[in-house]
């Protein structure tokens, strides 16, 4: 018997990259897991790779009214969530000088408010149980980037609303805690142009990408019992980026 026997864990974003990483590394834990994202076949496909046990989940987090039918859904399907991951979130990239509101609004939508409605629907569900974990998915790119005005300010609003919430559900047995990925090896990140891609790399003393596993690992560890008395924290998982 682990620790983590019985308890479930539901990730947003989770059918690619990240998302998809830290699902893979909470199932290795022996988490069940519900693979949530807005794109139902990746989250199928991401729910397969992980095996019998484990569910997927349509899941549109710029929708309140989606986050609150995926949660009553879940709820019924397995009893209960102990552990939460925000890791959905997009990207439109311009210099805020062209960026349109459509551009802007987007991300936000998804990257901030997606964040609150999750975490509202877990708060809710969570406080009655007197326990569980949320671990929310920010960014290096925080403390800003140029050309993600947007991102940077989504992901900076992340920040704000961890410690807002850890404050607020700390005494109900809730810890809130955020990771900071920095340059992490996905599709989107293998996508980039050869010599932004090596300017990223420079920039990081390890000299390399991380791995999604990387990052499913901080979460894994925020989500374990050993975490118990940690809430409010920011971990940065980057190699040194931002030494």
């Amino acid at each position: 018997m682990t620790d983590v026997e019985q308890k479930t864990a539901l990730v947003t974003g989770a059918g690619r990259g990240i998302g998809r990483g830290i699902c893979e590394t909470l199932a290795k834990k022996g988490y069940r897991i519900l693979a949530a994202d807005v794109d139902l076949d990746a989250a199928t496909t991401t729910a397969a790779v992980l095996g019998e046990g484990h569910r997927a989940l349509e899941l549109n987090v710029s929708d309140s009214a989606s986050v609150d039918r995926a949660f009553e859904e879940a709820v019924a399907r397995f009893g209960h969530i102990d552990v939460v991951v925000n890791n959905a979130g997009i990207n439109r990239d311009a210099m805020a000088h062209k960026m349109t509101d459509e551009q802007w609004q987007i991300v936000l939508d998804v990257d901030l408010s997606g964040v609150f409605y999750v975490s509202r629907a877990a708060a809710r569900h969570m406080r009655e149980r007197k326990s569980g974990r949320l671990v929310n998915i920010s960014s290096a790119s925080w403390e800003g980037n140029v050309g993600q005005a947007n991102y940077a300010a989504a992901k900076a609003g992340v920040l704000g609303l961890t410690f807002t919430l850890a404050r607020e559900l700390a005494r109900a047995g809730v810890t809130v805690n955020a990771i900071c990925p920095g340059f992490i090896d996905t599709e989107m990140t293998r996508g980039i142009p050869a010599d932004i891609h090596q300017a990223q790399l420079d920039k990081i003393p390890m000299g390399r990408t991380g791995a999604p596993s990387d990052v499913g690992a901080a979460v894994a560890f925020f989500a374990s019992d050993d975490a118990s008395y940690i809430t409010g924290q920011v971990l940065e998982v980057g190699g040194g980026y931002r030494i």
